[in-house]
């Protein structure tokens, strides 16, 4: 008999095989466990904090607002919860760049991020971004002028910190949504920078 291929990777295969036991258990109830994911691929993400950038290109009251207490500037938007609840976002400039990490474990802000990368999580990225911010940044296709000032900041389990991309040139007639479409989540984190016009 012909050995059946599978286009699940081997992680892939034992999440399916442990949820399948767990759910047998009746430890896991797949209904509860599908409106969890549907909650985080649809609800939470990455979509929040593009549009949460948007506005802080458009208006510049909600940017001081959101540079000033960004908890509560997240909050008008209605993005706010777990791993959310105490936010500083930090904003990139001409000759300024901020990146992110969590150097002990993977803290990141849920609501308007979602989940964290894998590379987010890794000993690598933790541990290099520290050290070397230019060179993981260029491993992540960011090149930026040796006199750009590069500023590492440390999420923990009391702070989350988002980055505000700067705004592409060229995109002062578009409207809040499609300049939320030119945020990418690299680009909140920092290790990318927010898409220019006409780029998929």
């Amino acid at each position: 008999m012909e050995e059946e291929h599978s286009e699940l990777s081997n992680v892939e295969r034992r999440v399916r095989a442990l949820e399948t036991v767990m759910t047998q258990k009746g430890y896991i109830d797949p209904a509860a466990l599908d409106v969890l994911i549907d909650t985080y691929q649809t609800k939470v993400g990455p979509r929040n904090g593009a549009r949460v950038v948007a506005r802080a290109w458009v208006d510049p009251a909600f940017r001081e607002r959101l540079l000033r207490d960004a908890t509560a500037a997240i909050a008008e938007l209605g993005y706010s919860g777990r791993q959310g609840e105490h936010m500083i976002a930090v904003a990139n400039a001409p000759g300024r760049h901020n990146v992110v990490v969590c150097t002990l474990c993977s803290c990141y802000p849920w609501p308007v991020l979602g989940l964290p990368p894998v590379w987010y999580k890794s000993a690598p990225y933790r541990s290099r971004v520290v050290r070397d911010p230019r060179g993981v940044l260029a491993e992540f296709g960011v090149t930026l002028p040796a006199s750009t000032e590069i500023r590492v900041w440390d999420s923990t389990a009391e702070v989350r910190y988002l980055v505000i991309p700067e705004r592409p040139t060229g995109t002062e007639g578009l409207s809040e949504d499609a300049l939320a479409a030119l945020v990418t989540r690299d680009s909140m984190i920092g290790t990318g920078l927010a898409r220019a016009v006409g780029e998929t």
